[in-house]
């Protein structure tokens, strides 16, 4: 069976584990846990004892589901699937997301580190062309451990890191030579809509500082000859009614401040979901032109790497 890893493509991870690097940065991210400061919100709750914080996940990770994945950008699908591990909690509060159930109340099976090593060998076993880490900013701790059990038992696979963009620029750092892939969602500019929406008013200076240290550490979007995406930055911009000043300023800070290589998918699904009736303009579906608006204000920035434009 053709396992569907590039041969000429050397994971960061592995460079690490060569060294003994990753399992330091494991150690450091483990004790990140006895008090909490994974991520922005700092909740200081001791973790490893297995108390939960804002994100509603103590020692384990919580897995929704784990599974090739036909639906994501056409650079990770491939011929073969991006094989998503979905994480079960968040520590962003959107009130308008579409996997409230997994993200708000988080629901799913429990995993500890060996059952995950498992998870991702399992997806390599498959043939996806990478690990998608699904909404990993709360369990990264988890995660390395994980892979460095996998890795020891032939794991090779590239890993997305597919995150909302509410991250510690620490923890960032720290995964400096282990992601190969950031995939981070960019939502708003605006401190108004970032507290309404997802009651994180830093969230627009967190993942300006997020997304440069991600660019500079993996660089801009680079994809095989055979059209699969290696290494570098990914960025998502979910466009939502009444919010086209915040698209605009997203992009000319991507083109501006990042790379007008910069790969971007403006993502028109949005649709109401949760608690976004109670919230207008957010109680109606994106409008096509407001999207096509979105995809020329990317085009009008100078960005030209845009998904499914």
């Amino acid at each position: 069976m053709d396992s569907g890893i590039d041969r000429n493509a050397y994971p960061a991870y592995l460079r690490l584990i060569d060294t003994g690097g990753l399992g330091r940065r494991r150690d450091r991210l483990l004790a990140m846990l006895e008090s909490c400061t994974l991520c922005p919100r700092r909740c200081r709750v001791d973790r490893l004892a297995g108390e939960r914080g804002v994100c509603g996940v103590g020692r384990d990770a919580v897995v929704s589901s784990a599974h090739p994945h036909f639906g994501e950008e056409s650079p990770l699908v491939g011929r073969r699937g991006s094989g998503t591990i979905f994480f079960s909690g968040c520590n962003l509060k959107c009130l308008f997301c579409q996997n409230y159930e997994i993200s708000q109340e988080a629901i799913g099976e429990r995993v500890p580190a060996s059952g995950l090593a498992s998870l991702m060998l399992e997806i390599q076993e498959i043939g996806c062309h990478n690990l998608n880490l699904v909404t990993p900013t709360h369990i990264v701790p988890q995660v390395i451990e994980a892979l460095e059990s996998a890795a020891s038992g032939g794991f090779r696979l590239p890993i997305v890191y597919n995150t909302g963009g509410y991250d510690s620029i620490e923890v960032i750092r720290l995964l400096d030579g282990i992601v190969d892939i950031y995939m981070p969602d960019i939502k708003y500019f605006s401190e108004v809509a970032a507290r309404r929406y997802s009651k994180a008013p830093d969230y627009p200076e967190v993942v300006r500082e997020i997304v440069r240290e991600m660019h500079r550490q993996v660089g801009d979007l680079e994809i095989s000859a055979s059209g699969i995406a290696t290494r570098g930055l990914l960025v998502r911009h979910l466009v939502m009614p009444g919010l086209s000043d915040d698209t605009r300023s997203i992009m000319h800070f991507l083109a501006c401040e990042i790379s007008k290589d910069t790969y971007v998918n403006v993502m028109r699904q949005y649709h109401p979901c949760y608690r976004a009736n109670e919230f207008p303009p957010l109680d109606r579906p994106v409008t096509s032109a407001e999207w096509k608006e979105a995809v020329e204000a990317a085009r009008e920035a100078g960005l030209h790497r845009l998904d499914r434009p």
